[in-house]
């Protein structure tokens, strides 16, 4: 049986906007939150991720009424985080038309929280979000950070994957922060590490710049594809992805 790849754009939300930068910089203004969300469905897209970017740097919580506007119009599952720090906001999230809350910082503050999460609402509604950069420190030569990528976390990020199946978490969606914004391709290497020490269902993330790179994805382990930028300025299609991935033996 052919392995099911979704396809998951991503939105990044700052002050109820949608915006996208380069490796978590310089953020530009993406277009409304509501509108995008409509024209992914017509499209196509298996799921849908909300980033509130600036809810942990800014220390308040996940916007929920964008949330509300995108739940009311869109029947596929929607992933949400940014701002998580304990069970209550995953919770009150999840209430609001969340399928899937995405925790990171929160985890590493206080690693127990996975397993609260996942104890409470079930491994698949509980994804980790790993922001990892390259850097020479960690045995696996890539680092986790926390706050949208500006903090060393001074964890390695193969160990974190391990750590997070352990705690019952059901899904890793895995970030390059080297890739983010490039259009040069996912971090292959990367998705490869996390792949081979864990069975959980891994969501690529950054680095789409053309169809084929969301195929290679595929091939190096990601049970799911999220992308930004080339969907939301129509570089990349998610019909196009789609195709290429029927070409190459998957199923979407």
């Amino acid at each position: 049986m052919s392995k099911i790849i979704r396809i998951i754009p991503c939105l990044d939300l700052d002050q109820g906007r949608v915006v996208k930068g380069v490796r978590f910089t310089d953020l530009q203004d993406a277009g409304d939150p509501v509108e995008l969300a409509q024209r992914y469905l017509d499209e196509g897209a298996d799921e849908l991720t909300l980033l509130d970017v600036s809810a942990t740097l800014e220390g308040r919580d996940t916007t929920i009424d964008t949330l509300h506007a995108v739940a009311a119009t869109l029947p596929i599952p929607i992933t949400i985080g940014g701002g998580v720090r304990e069970l209550a906001d995953a919770t009150r999230l999840l209430e609001a038309g969340a399928r899937r809350v995405s925790v990171n910082t929160a985890a590493i503050t206080r690693p127990e929280l996975l397993a609260e999460l996942a104890t409470a609402h079930g491994p698949a509604a509980v994804v980790l979000s790993i922001d990892a950069r390259k850097h020479p420190s960690q045995p696996s030569g890539y680092e986790v950070t926390t706050h949208g990528g500006k903090k060393g976390a001074g964890i390695d990020v193969v160990e974190w994957a391990r750590q997070a199946e352990q705690a019952g978490v059901g899904v890793i969606l895995l970030n390059s922060i080297d890739a983010d914004g490039t259009k040069d391709g996912f971090d292959l290497d990367l998705l490869s590490a996390v792949r081979s020490v864990t069975e959980l269902e891994i969501i690529a993330s950054g680095g789409a710049g053309k169809a084929a790179d969301f195929v290679e994805a595929a091939q190096a382990g990601a049970d799911g594809v999220l992308a930004a930028s080339v969907f939301h300025y129509g570089i990349v299609s998610i019909g196009e992805v789609k195709n290429l991935l029927h070409q190459a033996g998957f199923v979407s």
